[in-house]
């Protein structure tokens, strides 16, 4: 394996478990067995590595979540939110297949984006991949056209609120499931549970003054 690939991967497991703000670059030098000038010449910054990591699985997950997202668009009917969100299943579970646990590990390093403050790894990701977020705003606006900018800011901002909570919990989550209820569900269970009801708090009736 190549110095820089040890890097990533020793970063990622150590991003997605202890977060960005709460991980140190002699931490993942210590996992990765190579030294600091190594990640200097590499990525020469913190920064850089955190954005080299998240483009490993959006450079995956960006063309098929664009065309989930684009056929959506081009329906002559109009889709339903359900069917919107259920456009990221696929694509989602397809990077278990590019990384082992690379569906869990993706929706944690993103949920860490959101919970460490990380500014500008949200303004990397609009930037480099315009294409996800627009195909999926206009996804969203077909299905629920009455829905205004600032009503769909809100409401996908609780729904990324629920999709951190719950991956950042999804290990506890499958325990329950197996303790207490005596049902076997994995990654994908857990997205499939989580869908339905983030569908249907974005379809909610707008509460007018």
């Amino acid at each position: 394996m190549s110095t820089k690939n040890k890097i990533l991967d020793a970063a990622e497991l150590l991003f997605a478990d202890k977060g960005f703000n709460g991980t140190s670059l002699r931490e993942i030098t210590g996992l990765a067995t190579v030294n600091l000038a190594a990640v200097n010449y590499h990525f020469g910054s913190k920064k850089e590595l955190i954005k080299a990591v998240m483009s490993r699985y959006m450079d995956e997950l960006s063309p098929r979540l664009e065309s989930a997202l684009s056929q959506l668009c081009e329906r002559d009917d109009k889709p339903t939110l359900h069917e919107v969100f259920s456009a990221f299943i696929e694509p989602l579970l397809y990077l278990n297949q590019y990384r082992e646990n690379g569906t869990s590990t993706f929706l944690q390093l993103l949920g860490r984006g959101y919970t460490d403050s990380q500014g500008f790894l949200r303004w990397f990701l609009t930037t480099q991949y315009p294409n996800v977020f627009s195909n999926f705003t206009e996804a969203v606006h077909k299905a629920y056209p009455e829905l205004s900018a600032e009503e769909m800011f809100w409401r996908l901002h609780f729904t990324m609120g629920t999709i951190v909570f719950t991956m950042s919990s999804s290990d506890a989550l499958i325990d329950i499931a197996a303790n207490d209820f005596n049902r076997e569900v994995d990654i994908s269970g857990v997205i499939e549970k989580v869908i339905p009801y983030v569908a249907a708090g974005v379809a909610a009736p707008i509460a007018f003054k």
